[in-house]
C-alpha cells in the first residue's frame, strides 16, 4: 500500500497507473519507479518536529511559530501604539491621564480566559493523538490475532488486512476532507475503491467489509464463535477510534466563547497604549507589540490546536501515522515494507 510522501516531489499517478503499481500484490513496488516516489501532494499538511534548541535559537526561531500568521495584527497594534505616542509627544491631546490599573485587571481576566481556552484546545489535540495511537495498536493486534486464528496465508486474512489499510486512509481523507482516491485505489483496485469512496462514510464502509470477511470465515468454519468475538473486538476498537475522531473534528469549542476571547484580546491590545504612553513614552509601541504578540499568539495557537486534524503546522501528522499502519500490515503479510516518513526540514507530514 502507498501512503503520502511529499519528499519525492512527484505528482500523484492517475488512477489506472496507480492500480497497475500494485500488480495484484499488496505493497508491491511499481516497475516504473521506486516505491517511495509514487505519490506526492502539492499542498503541505505537516507537523513541526524539531529538537529542543538553546535559548538564543528559540528566541529567533520562526519555523513552527505562530508569528508569521499574527505578524500583521502585531504590526497594526504596534503602529497604533506609535500613533498614540506621537499624539502624546506633540501635545496635540492629553492621552497620558489614564492609569494602568484597569489594564492590570483586564489583563488578568484575559490571561485566565486564554489559558482555559488553550487547555481545552490542547486536550482535544492530545485526545486525537491518543485515538490515532490506539488505531495503530488495534491494527497490530488484528494482524497478529488474525494470523493465529486464520493462518498467515489464508485469503480472507489478506482481504481483511487490505480493507484495514484502506480504512486508515479513508478515515484520514474524511477528517481532512481531502481526496484519497489514489491511495485507496492502489490498495483495493479501482472498482472497489470507487464503491468505498462513493459511500457516505468510506471509513465505515471499510469496517463493514472487514466484518463481512469475518462473517465468511465463521460461516465456512474457519473460526469458531470465540475466534469471531476476538477478531470483532478489534473492529469495535477501530470503530471507537473513528467515532472519537469524528466527534473531535465536528464538535469545535463553543463559538461564543472563542469570539469573546478574540474580541477581548483585540480590545485590550488597542487600549493598552493609552495606559502606557504616560510612563513609557516612545517605548509604547514596543511594549504594545510584545503584549499583542503574547495574546494574539495564544489565541492563534488555540485555534490551531482546536482542530488537530486540520492543515496547519501544529496539526497531527496523519500521513506519518498512516505510513506506520502500512508498515505494520506489510510486515504482517511478509511483503515489501515502505520506508517510514521522516521529518524533512523539521516538517513531519
Amino acid at each position: 500500500m502507498l501512503a503520502l510522501n511529499r519528499r519525492a516531489g512527484k505528482r500523484p499517478l492517475p488512477g489506472p497507473a496507480a492500480a497497475r503499481c500494485s500488480g495484484g500484490i499488496f505493497f508491491a513496488s511499481c516497475d516504473s519507479m521506486p516505491f517511495r516516489q509514487i505519490i506526492a501532494l502539492d499542498q503541505v499538511v505537516a507537523m513541526i518536529v524539531r529538537k529542543r534548541q538553546n535559548a538564543l535559537a528559540l528566541l529567533f526561531a520562526v519555523q513552527g511559530s505562530v508569528l508569521p500568521r499574527i505578524f500583521p495584527q502585531v504590526l497594526c497594534a504596534g503602529m497604533f501604539g506609535l500613533m498614540v505616542a506621537a499624539v502624546h509627544g506633540s501635545h496635540f491631546a492629553n492621552v497620558a491621564q489614564y492609569t494602568t490599573s484597569p489594564f492590570t485587571l483586564l489583563g488578568i481576566a484575559l490571561s485566565l480566559f486564554l489559558g482555559f481556552r488553550n487547555n481545552a484546545a490542547y486536550d482535544r489535540w492530545w485526545e486525537a493523538r491518543k485515538q490515532w495511537g490506539r488505531m495503530v495498536y488495534e491494527v497490530r493486534s488484528l494482524a497478529r490475532v488474525s494470523e493465529a486464528l486464520l493462518g498467515a496465508t489464508h485469503p480472507e486474512r489478506r482481504e481483511l488486512l487490505v480493507w484495514l489499510s484502506a480504512f486508515g486512509h479513508a478515515l484520514r481523507g474524511g477528517l481532512r476532507e481531502r481526496d484519497v482516491r489514489d491511495e485507496v485505489a492502489v490498495v483495493l483496485g479501482e472498482a472497489r475503491a470507487a464503491n468505498a469512496l462513493a459511500a457516505q462514510n468510506p471509513a465505515d464502509y471499510c469496517l463493514r467489509e472487514m466484518g463481512r470477511s469475518l462473517g465468511r470465515c465463521f460461516e465456512t468454519g474457519r473460526i469458531d464463535s470465540q475466534g469471531l468475538r476476538i477478531l470483532d473486538e478489534r473492529l469495535t476498537g477501530l470503530a471507537e477510534v473513528q467515532a472519537a475522531s469524528e466527534r473531535i473534528c465536528r464538535t469545535p469549542l463553543p463559538y461564543a466563547y472563542t469570539l469573546l476571547v478574540h474580541r477581548t484580546a483585540y480590545l485590550y491590545c488597542y487600549l493598552l497604549p493609552f495606559g502606557l504612553v504616560g510612563s513609557m513614552g516612545w517605548f509604547t509601541p514596543l511594549f504594545t507589540a510584545i503584549v499583542a504578540y503574547t495574546f494574539f499568539g495564544l489565541d492563534a495557537l488555540a485555534e490551531e490546536l482546536e482542530q488537530p486534524f486540520g492543515e496547519t503546522a501544529n496539526a497531527l501528522s496523519l500521513d506519518a501515522i498512516c505510513r506506520t499502519v502500512d508498515i505494520s500490515i506489510a510486515e504482517a503479510l511478509d511483503e515489501p515494507v515502505p520506508e517510514p516518513l521522516a521529518p524533512v526540514d523539521h516538517i513531519l507530514l
